[in-house]
């Protein structure tokens, strides 16, 4: 975590204060996101990512005029591997939003009792299954036979692993029984059993080769292999539990649905089950949880949705989940060790952060050795002004730690033993100094807050070699440039030996290479083809999407769902760079063109100024797109009369909720915003409605009601 605002209560928080935390939360929450979803290599514990997540939402439902368009409430998982051909989803594969206590699956229930205006006492019916610990996978069956296989990826679109999928054995190539839908996607999980796994790592061993980490990841890296002849030597199983696209519903129930499933062929969970009321849910649930360990798979929690399909089809989603399922998680493993160390790594913003460098432990079958400890004051334990910080540790070297778990990620520091204490251990003495250049390193003053950053971050700037080489490191990962063959590794190398300062070198490489007497081919590890390899890899990015390349920037605040605002915004790499030249200067022309762009607020319209304000930014872009030609933003085509337009409902809806109101716009391609502006499309104004609907007046912007609205989209 990266600003003091994560230690204030959200019911503290001031409107300012709740901006600046959002902005941090949307951008760590995405890092951690591509690290679960892209690399199957997650920094953090899933209850300590969940706690990030539920943070974010509470801020959102208490200031709800603060939604980022970049909110972790609007995405689901990461982008495809470019390994496999992606295939783009019929139908979203969203994620589910979590309960954590037994009052959280009470407010669920309540909470759609409220949307659809049901009675307290009135019947809803809620199943119970299981949440698999696997990884997602869509079949797509046409006339019963398996002609597609996806993962997630991002929610819209994932990788198509068809030859791969094929080799498991609990998924039918051929439908059983008769009369199937024309079409039918089965949604699923793929996974390992706890005896695969071990027998698995049983046999690497023998062939002296390094063992897996847990069931997980092994599944879904067997899952992604290239080579299919691998993967069909992973014992992988696979559950049925949803469905997305399906040309005729067999069922009117989810407990129907998944019963057609097991008649056509799909292993289904004998745990699944259905109840009427509340309490027998989390019975099941508390039940489950007690055969957790004899299950012979790993599942983290349990997942409830409302069994009737009308009611599910009326309730709808919000941007990254189904309103009508939440999944209850189960709490995280736990384990006590000792803290060896205390490393501080330099990222590409400059700022310190400190990781623990633990004595190696087994937590669940896992060994663990690192922890993050997030910043300075929550090594500390008081903040800058002498406060004590909530969560924070006071963590000494060779302290007796507590840590927490639930996968294979780096744990969270619960507690700290006090009591088995080394006697005459100091305080760790956080560096004023980077680690990586010696220059100074300063906590800056919150402009908007007046309080000090809990981040340290590396005055050195352009002379820092931690921060260029992050810099460069983010530029070519996956969601910016993504160019083949050229990683982390690289990165560094050609940065330490000379050969790449900035970004915009990057693409002179091979022109500089022909010319120079030490070719790239002739450095260890490389060849003629691996280097004309890289060359090509390099010229095939050249025509990247425009918001690639506004992410690849590395500008602070600038995460992609940011990224892809501004590039709808300005269409063009030109238009993009013109605008933020104006913005850059000194008299900050078009700053308020910017900040009412959809998603973007103050604090990263501060952050572009700040950027676009450095003259060697300047250069490095400027050197840039005469090497590069961005893709100019494409406008997507509907027949929806309200798709691609913003659209501000206000007043007291009468024939509908404001969140039934939300969801049927976005369904129809629209796009819903809380404010007023020049932007602003149409506004739909129900009685009471006020300033926004005096606003849209002003600006001349068109009004309806909602008699209107159902006018206008043709439902009457």
């Amino acid at each position: 975590m990266t600003d003091q605002n994560q230690t204030i209560a959200v019911e503290k928080l001031s409107q300012a204060e709740a901006e600046v935390e959002l902005a941090r939360l949307a951008e760590e929450i995405q890092t951690h996101d591509a690290r679960y979803h892209g690399e199957d290599d997650p920094l953090i514990s899933d209850a300590d990512y969940d706690a990030l997540r539920r943070r974010n939402l509470e801020i959102e439902q208490r200031f709800p005029d603060l939604v980022r368009e970049d909110s972790p409430s609007k995405n689901v998982g990461f982008v495809a591997l470019d390994k496999f051909e992606k295939v783009t989803h019929a139908i979203a594969m969203l994620s589910l939003d979590n309960a954590f206590t037994d009052d959280d699956v009470t407010e669920f229930a309540n909470r759609v009792r409220r949307f659809l205006k049901l009675a307290p006492d009135a019947p809803l019916e809620l199943t119970a299954e299981p949440k698999i610990d696997g990884l997602s996978l869509s079949l797509r069956y046409e006339q019963g036979r398996l002609v597609t296989a996806a993962t997630r990826g991002d929610g819209a679109t994932g990788e198509n692993v068809t030859v791969n999928a094929r080799t498991i054995s609990d998924i039918p190539h051929v439908l059983s029984g008769k009369d199937h839908p024309e079409i039918i996607e089965i949604r699923g999980e793929v996974y390992m059993t706890h005896a695969a796994f071990a027998e698995l790592n049983r046999q690497m061993e023998n062939e002296g080769k390094p063992t897996y980490v847990n069931p997980r990841n092994t599944a879904a890296g067997s899952l992604r292999q290239l080579d299919s002849a691998i993967t069909a030597k992973r014992p992988l199983k696979f559950f049925a539990y949803a469905w997305g696209e399906m040309s005729a519903l067999p069922a009117n129930t989810q407990m129907g649905m998944v019963a057609k499933m097991e008649e056509w062929g799909f292993k289904t969970n004998p745990l699944m089950k259905s109840y009427e009321n509340v309490a027998a849910l989390v019975a099941h649930y508390h039940a489950i949880e007690e055969e957790r360990a004899s299950l012979g798979y790993d599942i983290d929690g349990v997942v409830y949705k409302i069994n009737d399909l009308a009611l599910q089809e009326r309730l709808g989603f919000v941007s990254r989940a189904p309103r009508w399922a939440i999944a209850h998680k189960f709490p995280a493993e736990k384990a006590w060790t000792i803290l060896n160390g205390i490393d501080i790594q330099v990222g590409r913003t400059g700022s310190l952060t400190p990781v623990a460098r633990l004595e190696p432990v087994t937590v669940g079958g896992v060994v663990v050795t690192n922890a993050t400890l997030h910043n300075e004051d929550y090594v500390r334990g008081i903040g800058n002004d002498g406060q004590e910080i909530r969560d924070g540790k006071d963590l000494r070297i060779g302290d007796h730690v507590m840590i927490q778990r639930a996968g294979d990620v780096i744990p969270q520091i619960l507690d700290v033993d006090i009591a088995k204490r080394l006697p005459g251990s100091k305080p760790f003495p956080f560096p004023d100094r980077c680690p990586a250049c010696g220059s100074h390193a300063v906590r800056d003053i919150n402009l908007k807050t007046g309080k000090t950053d809990v981040v340290r971050r590396c005055t050195g700037g352009l002379v820092c070699p931690a921060q260029a080489i992050e810099r460069l490191k983010h530029f070519v990962s996956r969601l910016a440039l993504d160019i083949d063959g050229f990683g982390d590794k690289q990165a560094e190398a050609f940065y330490q030996d000379g050969m790449i300062a900035d970004a915009a070198d990057i693409f002179t490489l091979r022109e500089r290479d022909a010319r120079s007497l030490t070719k790239l081919k002739n450095r260890d590890g490389w060849g003629e083809t691996s280097a004309s390899n890289l060359f090509d890899a390099i010229d095939e990015r050249r025509n990247v999407d425009l918001y690639r390349l506004i992410f690849g920037l590395g500008i602070r605040h600038v995460g992609e769902q940011t990224a892809k605002d501004l590039a709808r915004a300005y269409g063009t790499a030109e238009n993009f760079y013109d605008s933020m030249m104006r913005i850059g200067d000194e008299n900050g022309e078009g700053l308020e063109e910017l900040v009412a762009i959809d998603g973007i607020g103050e604090t990263v319209a501060s952050s572009l100024r700040e950027f676009f304000g450095e003259e060697r930014n300047h250069d490095v872009l400027s050197r840039l797109l005469k090497e590069v030609s961005p893709k100019p933003v494409e406008v997507a085509s509907s027949d929806s009369p309200v798709a691609g337009k913003t659209i501000v409902f206000t007043g007291s809806l009468e024939q509908m909720t404001r969140d039934e109101a939300k969801a049927m716009a976005e369904r129809l391609g629209a796009r819903v915003s809380g404010s007023v502006s020049a932007k602003t499309d149409l506004v739909v104004a129900g009685p009471g409605a006020g300033s926004k609907l005096k606003k849209a007046q002003e600006l001349g912007v068109e009004t309806t009601d909602e008699d209107g609205w159902f006018k206008l989209i043709g439902r009457t």
